[in-house]
């Protein structure tokens, strides 16, 4: 293996492992350029360094070396030999953690199911999906999620974490929204629908733009057809089942679902 694997695997266990680069580049007592440079797979590792990565990690440094861990673990089902290189990874600083913004989130919903959420494809399903992408994409593109909120790995795909469905009901008690049961063929299909209009202001006019964007592109297809568009995402494919989903994952998408390069291929 050569020094690229060995920098996949590098970021791969720090993400994993929720930290900084400006926290482990001081563990090693490198400068972040220079740690910047191992995960790029642009500069060769001390010794030193292997064994501190090492021990942190709880690790062999042979498996540092070599790029993969030698046994299987969560790491092969993100397939990091395959891992492509991150895009821009250090243009500007991204959020590690992005915060939820409930007025935010409370009106990106109000948003959302005020333009589609009547069509008959868009019940519970749907709308998880379009939140996932609309912030998942945008953070892609501009290091932030728009509303933080936080999404976890089940079987169909992403879903908002628990406190998603609070909020929810927050605003069915205030009168701001409805959530509906109706039948959709065999199923019974839960709809939100609004009751007050979102206030836009809250948002910037390239969130906005975005958000027009990915309803456009998103929100004529089935439950189906967006969960297996999410098994196709790397955010979802490297995290373990019910489990929260890093947002820094985004960064390693390949064309199947990049929304920088490839926005016409979905």
């Amino acid at each position: 293996m050569g020094k690229r694997e060995t920098g996949i695997l590098l970021r791969t266990l720090r993400q994993s492992a929720g930290l900084s680069q400006e926290y482990v580049s001081g563990k090693l007592g490198v400068s972040r350029t220079t740690y910047t440079a191992f995960e790029a797979g642009r500069s060769e590792i001390g010794l030193t360094a292997i064994q501190n990565l090492a021990d942190l990690y709880e690790v062999s440094p042979g498996e540092i070396i070599d790029g993969k861990l030698a046994s299987s673990s969560e790491f092969e089902a993100a397939s990091i030999a395959a891992l492509p290189e991150p895009l821009e990874p250090e243009i500007a600083p991204r959020e590690v953690n992005p915060k939820l913004n409930i007025k935010k989130l409370q009106n990106v919903l109000l948003y959302i199911i005020g333009n589609v959420g009547a069509r008959p494809n868009v019940g519970e399903t749907v709308l998880y999906k379009l939140l996932y992408f609309i912030d998942f994409d945008y953070y892609e593109k501009n290091g932030r999620s728009i509303t933080g909120l936080s999404y976890t790995k089940n079987h169909y795909g992403p879903t908002p974490v628990h406190e998603f469905s609070h909020i929810t009901q927050s605003m069915v008690n205030a009168g701001e929204l409805e959530i509906i049961e109706t039948p959709h063929f065999v199923h019974t299909q839960k709809k939100y629908l609004p009751i007050k209009q979102a206030d836009l202001s809250v948002l910037s006019a390239d969130e906005i733009k975005h958000i027009d964007a990915e309803l456009e592109r998103l929100a004529n297809k089935s439950a189906a057809m967006l969960s297996e568009l999410s098994h196709k995402d790397m955010p979802w494919i490297a995290s373990k089942s019910g489990k929260r989903i890093d947002y820094q994952l985004a960064m390693y998408r390949t064309s199947g679902t990049s929304v920088r390069n490839h926005e016409d291929d979905l």
